[in-house]
């Protein structure tokens, strides 16, 4: 090596991008960081960012996105990827009502939620894992079918009701 010229390091993390520790942690910090004593109440930068308004829940829901790049890389099915960005959405839309947003981010722990799945693909790809999926999918279907349907049933309803009374 000539002098005067720096030294090349190679990298410490792996070609995987993030490791374990690092989205573990991750999680940590937007779900869990703060225990509230005596009780068994976690939360973390979520809910506390999520107070500036709009703001908040946007840069929050960048980061929660870096679990699912790294399950991307990692080559998890389509359907987990699927589910991670379903809890993210979740988390970001219900998180953005003032207040209410704020409860619901100690309780939806998306990122939590997220670096679990990642974990559960670790040894492979299942029946099982992918199953679960799919019904998390069903159900957050018929959840949203439900509300948007149930309004408009109601609204016709009133309106029939209304109209034939008149």
């Amino acid at each position: 090596m000539a002098p005067n010229q720096p030294e090349i390091l190679s990298p410490r993390r792996s070609s995987r991008g993030l490791t374990d520790e690092q989205l573990d942690h991750l999680a940590g910090v937007l779900d869990d960081l703060f225990h509230i004593p005596g009780t068994k109440i976690r939360f973390g930068l979520d809910p506390i960012v999520g107070l500036v308004p709009g703001l908040g829940d946007i840069i929050t829901g960048l980061l929660s996105f870096l679990i699912v790049f790294a399950a991307w890389q990692r080559g998890l099915p389509r359907i987990a990827l699927s589910r991670m960005v379903a809890n993210i959405a979740i988390d970001t839309l219900l998180g953005s009502i003032p207040i209410f947003g704020d409860v619901f981010d100690t309780v939806w722990k998306s990122n939590r939620m997220n670096y679990n799945l990642l974990v559960r693909y670790r040894g492979g790809v299942r029946q099982g894992l992918i199953t679960r999926d799919w019904l998390f999918f069903v159900v957050l279907l018929i959840g949203i079918a439900i509300v948007v349907v149930l309004p408009i049933a109601i609204v016709v309803g009133l309106y029939h009701l209304l109209r034939g009374g008149a």
